[in-house]
């Protein structure tokens, strides 16, 4: 059982929250997107509200084990100080004597930001006297970093593991919520919906939504591979050559489930991936030899967004074509209406981490579906049924 942040003791505890600020910066260190600092919010704001001190740890980007001035993570320290409307002290180190003389010099309902974990080859090595050393910092042990649930390290296995009162945050007990409860038990019709270039990190997602979902839609760069495996042209599109008998093998799983797995009939082919490359629109079995595939066609659109409307359940992960290019991104935001009008209507809409929640936050929709993960890797592998070491480590 893994406790809730509402039933821990935060009055007048120093509380280490592990929190996901690895954000995406310009070249002047400036927030580009601030979803992960959002999502954590309510936690934060409950441990102030309750009179406890907030230590916050993180990292940022890949320092890979040193002090890096182009990875602190000082910027984020003042965004957060305007959206909290409080100031929030930043610590430029995250262990030792001057560390936690600077906790101790905050008063009860403050806030701290640690630097970067990474800035310690310890963090990523899950190295017991790092952990030991974060550990002794606080009294009371949250975890609200979704995004690296799946990963082993010092600050969300190693730490919560030396301290007796620990749980979930806010965030992390909403993606347990969407991502586990909607796939152990879902409403029916329950429609997934896979996209982005490979089939490769989707292999164990697909087996086992062909068990559970009632209709399997395919699109993205990784329908080619499908395609090729059913022996069609396609031409200069993106390909996992090694993974074509697996597409195979897939579908004849396919054949063997009530699942419906459903391919594109239609795509969208270009001469190049620019927005001013020649288009046209082509059925799956007539795409140019010399032209590459890079959305979903029209009928496609159509097929797909029935199909969404008739759920009562829908998970997507991975956009439909290169939607960072305009003329290239009509399948993808056909997706997040239909998800947005499915949510509209009552279904529970999913949107896993990584290139479909940039998707759909692209498109303004991210408020009009249910839920939209803020981890990448950790959402697939939830999906997939796959224990996460972090929400492990929180186990009473």
């Amino acid at each position: 059982m893994i406790r809730s942040i509402d039933d821990l003791p935060l009055k007048q505890e120093t509380v280490l929250i592990r929190v996901d600020f690895n954000v995406p910066m310009n070249e002047n260190r400036e927030i580009t997107d601030d979803l992960r600092i959002r999502a954590a919010l309510p936690t934060i704001q409950k441990v102030l509200s309750e009179g406890g001190k907030a230590v916050l740890m993180s990292h940022l980007g890949r320092p890979k084990g040193q002090r890096k001035p182009e990875f602190s993570l000082e910027p984020v320290a003042s965004y957060l100080s305007k959206l909290l409307r409080t100031s929030v002290n930043f610590i430029p180190d995250c262990i030792g004597e001057t560390v936690k003389a600077a906790i101790d010099h905050i008063d009860y309902g403050e806030i701290v930001l640690l630097e970067n974990l990474r800035f310690y080859p310890g963090e990523e090595a899950n190295d017991p006297e790092f952990a030991q050393a974060l550990a002794s910092l606080g009294t009371v042990y949250i975890n609200d970093a979704f995004g690296t649930a799946h990963r082993a390290h010092a600050s969300t296995v190693g730490v919560p593991r030396l301290m007796d009162v620990k749980g979930a945050g806010y965030l992390v007990l909403k993606e347990i919520r969407y991502l586990k409860e909607a796939v152990d038990n879902p409403a029916h019709p329950f429609v997934a919906i896979f996209g982005g270039a490979k089939i490769s990190g989707k292999i164990e997602l697909i087996e086992r939504f062909l068990h559970r979902c009632d209709q399997l839609l395919i699109g993205g760069g990784m329908a080619f591979t499908f395609f090729k495996a059913l022996g069609k042209e396609i031409g200069k599109s993106i390909l996992e050559e090694e993974k074509i008998a697996l597409a195979r093998s897939l579908l004849e799983q396919a054949e063997q489930t009530p699942a419906q797995l459903i391919l594109p009939v239609d795509v969208v082919v270009a001469t190049e991936l620019s927005a001013s490359a020649e288009t046209r629109i082509v059925s799956r079995d007539h795409i140019p030899a010399d032209m590459m595939g890079v959305d979903i066609g029209p009928q496609t659109i159509d097929l797909f967004t029935s199909a969404i409307l008739s759920a009562k359940t829908v998970i997507w992960n991975g956009p439909m074509g290169v939607f960072e290019i305009p003329p290239f991104a009509t399948g993808t935001r056909a997706i997040a209406e239909a998800l947005a009008k499915a949510t509209e209507n009552g279904a529970i809409t999913i949107v896993g981490g990584g290139d479909s929640a940039a998707a759909i936050r692209h498109f303004g929709l991210d408020h009009a579906v249910s839920h939209v993960s803020t981890g990448g890797g950790a959402s697939l592998e939830l999906l997939a049924g796959k224990p996460l070491p972090a929400l492990q480590a929180l186990e009473q």
